[in-house]
């Protein structure tokens, strides 16, 4: 059974930094690319970040660029989210991803197994 376990967030203020954590088992996320997307109250899931399978591929939604670094350890079978000058905006659940193979994924139909997510609340 796949299951993946997001971990990390938490309330901060503005200007705060968090790094989120995903940590998979029962899959080898060597294999795959993986992503990070985050849901605000009332909005749809929407991508944030994504890697491909040896990190040698990144992408990142405009907002988030310059501010947010994804990053993996396939020793460890863990991605993360490292969340750098945190804002208000960047308020909501956070899930990761897997995508079925190894390449770099951006759409949230294209990610095949999802964590439960982890809160990220951003006080101004």
């Amino acid at each position: 059974q796949v299951q993946l376990v997001e971990s990390g967030g938490g309330l901060v203020q503005a200007g705060d930094s968090l790094r989120l954590s995903c940590t998979a088992s029962g899959i080898a996320l060597i294999t795959k690319g993986m992503g990070w997307f985050r849901q605000a109250p009332g909005k749809e899931r929407a991508f944030v970040a994504a890697i491909d399978w040896n990190g040698g591929a990144t992408n990142y939604t405009d907002s988030v660029k310059g501010r947010f670094t994804i990053f993996r350890d396939n020793a460890k079978n863990s991605m993360y989210l490292q969340m750098n000058s945190l804002k208000p905006e960047d308020t909501a659940v956070y899930y990761c991803a897997t995508a079925p193979d190894y390449d770099l994924k951006l759409q949230t139909s294209e990610f095949q197994y999802w964590g439960q997510g982890t809160q990220v609340t951003v006080s101004s």
